[in-house]
């Protein structure tokens, strides 16, 4: 426990990303989308499955690049989609060296890895609502910590035992409450304007990043790892700690844009 604490402080200055937002928090969410599908198909070669890298360094070249110059075109954004499935299509075109796990790798990482982190820079970007950008972290990091205590003081009944022994129904159910009172203060303080909606986004947060979570388990289960990599001591590597935010940077978009409009 003292190293997942001590790792979490560590991990405090990252929110002057946040707090900076703009450039800063767009370069680091590139960093973390390089950094997190090298890790990735790192993770699959050790079960001799070869996911293409040029394929991912292009895709998320091309969806920065996007993002930075022509953000507002969303049949780019769809052009986008169209050109990662047929570079990792072709990818199989040597096909006495590939596989079909190769090009499926190759495809699940981009998309899961770099198009789903890529939605912290998308929240952060929404005119008037930006500053919501903060419940991504407040219901990812929020569920986890909340959960693992609530759990390890609480647990007793677990919850998805062939995909992680050690989290419990109880454990769960904590985080779920630690980010709806995270996000609740958040609106409470911050943008009373939209509590009630910082309230359900902490609720449906707390379960989303959950999901998120146990999506990573499953692969490293599958793939036969306890972690993606050791770069941060408790944590292990930018997946383990930001398999939360993949799923909860997502839900957020999609809420603000697809919600709120319409109360």
């Amino acid at each position: 426990m003292k190293t997942r604490v001590l790792s979490g402080l560590i991990m405090l200055p990252l929110l002057a990303v946040v707090y900076f937002g703009g450039r800063v928090l767009l370069i680091a969410c590139f960093i973390i989308g390089l950094m997190g599908i090298r890790e990735f198909f790192k993770a699959f070669e050790s079960i001799n499955v070869k996911p293409s890298y040029w394929v991912s360094n292009i895709s998320i070249l091309m969806l920065y690049a996007i993002n930075l110059f022509i953000p507002n075109n969303y049949q780019i954004y769809m052009f986008w989609f169209f050109a990662v499935v047929v570079m990792s299509l072709l990818y199989l075109f040597k096909i006495e060296k590939r596989e079909l796990i190769d090009t499926l790798v190759t495809i699940t990482g981009v998309f899961y890895v770099i198009f789903f982190s890529f939605h912290v820079t998308l929240v952060e970007q929404i005119p008037e609502y930006g500053i919501l950008v903060w419940l991504v972290f407040l219901t990812a990091f929020g569920t986890d910590i909340m959960a693992y205590f609530t759990g390890f003081l609480l647990g007793k009944h677990k919850l998805c035992p062939k995909i992680s022994p050690k989290k419990t129904i109880e454990g769960s159910v904590g985080g779920i409450i630690g980010s709806l009172v995270l996000c609740g203060l958040f609106g409470h303080f911050f943008i009373p304007e939209l509590f009630l909606h910082c309230m359900i986004i902490g609720a449906l947060g707390g379960i989303i990043s959950q999901f998120g979570d146990l999506t990573a388990s499953i692969f490293k289960r599958k793939i036969g790892i306890k972690d993606y990599g050791n770069l941060i001591p408790g944590h292990g590597g930018i997946l383990d700690r930001f398999d939360s935010v993949l799923f909860t940077a997502p839900l957020i978009y999609y809420y603000v844009m697809l919600i709120i409009p319409m109360i």
